[in-house]
């Protein structure tokens, strides 16, 4: 059975991310962990995770994925001896340093992270030989290579499917390390590659204003890929996105959840409906990375803005009462009394006009103007906790 793979950045994602199909998720320590920026988890936070993925009889894994310096590697031992007590199921490391500590120290299962650059069979078998269990291949493979590559191998592969895509090699980028002395490998990643730049030709500048240079990479979108993903044989479905919305984790991973139980279920998809959706979870433009060949301009962002910020999300449902039939919501965006909403869960889609909305005092609102406020209105559905809106 092939797995669905989620980030989360926070408990609440991580909720979100094992409700809405995933069947597994990965997320961040405050050690020892790319993405910086992330809200990590303390270690406490790592006991709730645990407590949380064990309650949906799910599994976790935790990213040990830093490139170390030797100053990076005090409490490492007792980090990964916390991580195998605490019955997390597995770790994603690029050191193999951590990889083979890993391996001597605990029974913890080690998957070797995208940022080693695993391209090729031989690579997979040096890695089997150390006792790994999973790799998660480089991004840079075609789906050809990747259907020779698991033909050959024993080992569990991992895939990316979805989220961002780095102009570096498997993420091993040294542009923001130049740029503003963060180290990306290190979980400083200031995306430099996303900036507007100026470009010059024998001191002429070639570009205005409205027509800048950037190198970044078009997000990863895999929908049509799918099938044949699942066709192969490989083990992992991965959704890049630690830092990403509650409601885009949602969304990817109910969209990429229900294509792939279509798929196994019948063979049959209907590539535009499942096309249509991802795009609601969408700020930067797409691509099909490197599934196809090799990258070309057309999955390079070059001249057109990277980010477009999306508002549909509006509302978190916390809680439904069954006897009154009021709703409570957390607002995430603006919206008013009178317009059409959608509210969706893990496997249901409905739309409703809210005609009048009161705040915790009681007072009507004609419109929700304050994000995290909590609303009131009533509703003749039952909903539940992390049931989401957006503007229909």
């Amino acid at each position: 059975m092939t797995e669905l793979l989620a980030p989360a950045g926070d408990l609440e994602k991580l909720n979100i991310a094992y409700l809405y199909g995933a069947d597994a998720c990965y997320i961040g320590g405050k050690k020892f962990s790319l993405r910086s920026r992330a809200s990590n988890f303390t270690e406490d936070d790592l006991i709730e995770a645990v407590k949380i993925a064990k309650s949906y009889q799910k599994k976790l894994y935790i990213t040990v994925n830093i490139i170390p310096h030797n100053e990076d590697l005090a409490g490492l031992e007792a980090y990964l001896s916390f991580l195998e007590k605490i019955g997390v199921d597995g770790i994603i490391s690029a050191s193999l340093h951590i990889i083979k500590l890993a391996l001597d120290l605990t029974k913890l299962e080690v998957h070797v992270s995208t940022q080693l650059s695993v391209l090729n069979s031989e690579a997979i078998d040096f890695l089997t030989s150390l006792g790994v269990q999973r790799v998660v291949l480089g991004r840079e493979l075609s789906y050809k290579e990747l259907a020779e590559i698991k033909q050959k191998s024993a080992l569990e592969l991992e895939v990316f499917i979805h989220g961002g895509m780095c102009a570096g090699y498997s993420g091993r980028c040294v542009l923001s390390n130049n740029m503003t002395d963060r180290d990306a490998n290190r979980g400083g990643c200031a995306h430099s590659c996303r900036w507007n730049f100026d470009l010059f030709h024998k001191g002429e500048k070639l570009n205005d204003e409205a027509n800048y240079f950037s190198m970044a990479a078009k997000d990863l979108q895999a929908i049509r890929y799918i099938p044949r993903l699942l066709d192969i044989g490989i083990n992992s479905l991965k959704i890049e996105g630690r830092m990403k919305s509650l409601y885009y984790i949602a969304l990817v991973v109910k969209t990429y959840r229900t294509l792939i139980d279509s798929y196994q279920r019948d063979k049959k998809i209907n590539f535009a409906y499942y096309l249509k959706e991802i795009k609601k979870a969408e700020n930067r433009m797409t691509a099909s990375g490197y599934l196809e060949g090799a990258a070309k301009e057309n999955k390079t962002i070059y001249k057109k803005r990277a980010e477009t910020p999306r508002k549909d999300f509006v509302g978190l449902v916390l809680a439904y009462d069954q006897v009154t039939k009021i709703v409570t919501v957390e607002q995430r965006n603006y919206f008013m009394a009178g317009q059409k909403l959608e509210f969706f869960g893990p496997s249901y889609s409905k739309k409703v006009t809210v005609k009048e909305i009161r705040d915790e005092a009681g007072t009507i609102l004609d419109a929700c103007r304050h994000p995290l406020q909590k609303v009131y209105f009533k509703l003749n559905f039952t909903v539940s906790k992390y049931d989401l809106i957006r503007l229909a």
